[in-house]
């Protein structure tokens, strides 16, 4: 993926919820990362959604943070707060608590090119530990991205 931003010469950004930079961070292990990664947001709590993406406080309790309409606002509060070319969003619960406590998303991920339209892909991993949500959040992340791209 980052072969062909690099080729197009666009840039991504992240915004990230319960993977806390995780998508940022496998980028940047990449080398040349740096001709695409342009910057990630970590906005594990409300406020950060608040002060970082202009994520509106009557949406976060209106829909909850873990929500389809948390996830498109965050994308479109990277794509202000950024020149990156195609972000991707994840809002969900890693837990274990709230993946168990309740039947929220635990993942919710949007991706979208500037300009281009939104795709969004909700995913239920279930209760198979936090870090393999984590890393399962990432994966279909990076799917969500090549699909921006095609």
């Amino acid at each position: 993926m980052l072969r062909e931003t690099k080729a197009r010469r666009y840039t991504i950004a992240t915004a990230e919820s319960c993977t806390g930079g995780l998508i940022a961070a496998t980028l940047a292990a990449v080398p040349g990362a740096s001709a695409s990664l342009e910057r990630g947001f970590v906005t594990y709590s409300n406020e950060a959604k608040i002060e970082l993406l202009s994520v509106r406080m009557a949406l976060l309790r209106a829909h909850g943070a873990v929500s389809r309409e948390v996830a498109l606002a965050m994308v479109e509060g990277a794509l202000m707060h950024s020149p990156a070319d195609i972000v991707v969003a994840v809002t969900g619960i890693a837990g274990p608590d709230g993946a168990q406590r309740k039947a929220r998303r635990p993942g919710a991920h949007r991706g979208r090119a500037r300009d281009g339209p939104v795709l969004h892909d909700e995913k239920r991993f279930g209760a198979i530990g936090r870090h393999e949500i984590q890393e399962a959040t990432v994966a279909a992340a990076f799917e969500l991205m090549e699909r921006v791209l095609d």
